[in-house]
């Protein structure tokens, strides 16, 4: 099989802004199985990167809610070479389950025509061999939604029927200035990009510093999708985005109630234990030669995320 060079990361609107590109496979895993995709165990393997925080999401709900013997799990390198995410981290350099060598080998057996960028995360059908999504904000919802009849007993709802629309709400605005907004400050190519980008950012993480300044969690007082979506970009600032992405007016460890919050979420099982800071930062420092063309990684920063968050007693 002949692979196409990846895509290239970074695309550009007229005014020097970063598009994201739009997810290709975006068909969906039911409960009832109406979609041709059911929730059953062993059937879905999922594809990730330790480094990528759209992927980390996945990996977090799929832990808290107790589904690692449901759902398959396979890590690619955090270094992208030529080609793409690889699977050098798997015994021979080959994916176990299907013996590919890069990821997008998968995405071609599912459409031979697709030259677009190939992104983590995404499931795999073991019955149809076929990806079956890349939507990384519709997979933890499906995780949390239509494999219900099988997670943990101590489970937490992280998508609350009565909080659905909260939590919307609060995950729009966070991905558009904060785990988007990040890289439309790292990618931008004019001024006037990246300072619209970076102001909308840390207008973001004011705002939500003042709302966890009474509530321990963002939405209804309890655990939520809407804490895992912010803290995998909260994890990764001061380490790739304050300096890689010049998203330097303050630190997160600056931040009097988000530091805090970060530091409560790291400290909980599934949240610290899938963090992999060495793969973040060799992923980013290496990978984007545009931005930093010597590839030389930061030894720091020397963060505390063992500090006590003292937030127990918040509602």
């Amino acid at each position: 099989m002949t692979l196409p060079a990846p895509a290239q990361f970074r695309a550009e609107s007229q005014d020097g802004g970063f598009l994201r590109q739009p997810n290709r496979f975006v068909d969906r895993i039911t409960a009832d199985g109406a979609s041709g995709y059911p929730a059953e165990a062993g059937r879905y393997q999922l594809y990730v990167s330790l480094a990528c925080p759209w992927a980390h999401r996945s990996v977090i709900a799929r832990r808290l809610l107790g589904l690692e013997d449901v759902i398959g799990m396979t890590v690619v390198d955090p270094i992208r070479d030529e080609r793409g995410w690889r699977f050098t981290l798997s015994p021979g350099d080959r994916d176990p389950l299907t013996g590919a060598a890069y990821l997008s080998e998968l995405y071609l057996r599912t459409d031979p025509d697709y030259r677009g960028r190939v992104t983590v995360p995404c499931v795999w059908d073991r019955v149809t061999s076929r990806i079956v999504t890349n939507d990384y904000p519709h997979i933890t919802l499906q995780f949390e939604t239509e494999f219900a009849a099988f997670v943990g007993p101590a489970a937490p709802d992280l998508y609350p029927v009565t909080l659905r629309n909260e939590i919307d709400a609060v995950g729009h605005m966070v991905y558009e200035t904060v785990n988007n907004g990040v890289y439309r400050a790292g990618f931008a190519t004019s001024q006037s990009a990246y300072e619209e980008a970076v102001t909308a950012l840390f207008a973001t993480l004011d705002l939500l510093d003042e709302r966890l300044a009474e509530q321990r969690y963002l939405v209804g007082g309890q655990l939520t999708e809407a804490d895992i979506r912010l803290f995998t970009t909260l994890v990764r600032f001061d380490a790739v985005y304050h300096g890689h992405f010049k998203c330097n007016l303050r630190k997160l460890s600056e931040y009097r109630h988000l530091w805090p919050y970060a530091r409560d979420l790291y400290q909980r099982p599934g949240f610290g234990d899938t963090v992999d800071v060495d793969a973040i930062k060799r992923h980013y420092y290496v990978t984007h030669h545009m931005i930093n063309p010597t590839g030389i990684v930061p030894l720091g920063p020397a963060t505390d995320w063992a500090q006590a968050p003292r937030r127990d007693h918040l509602p």
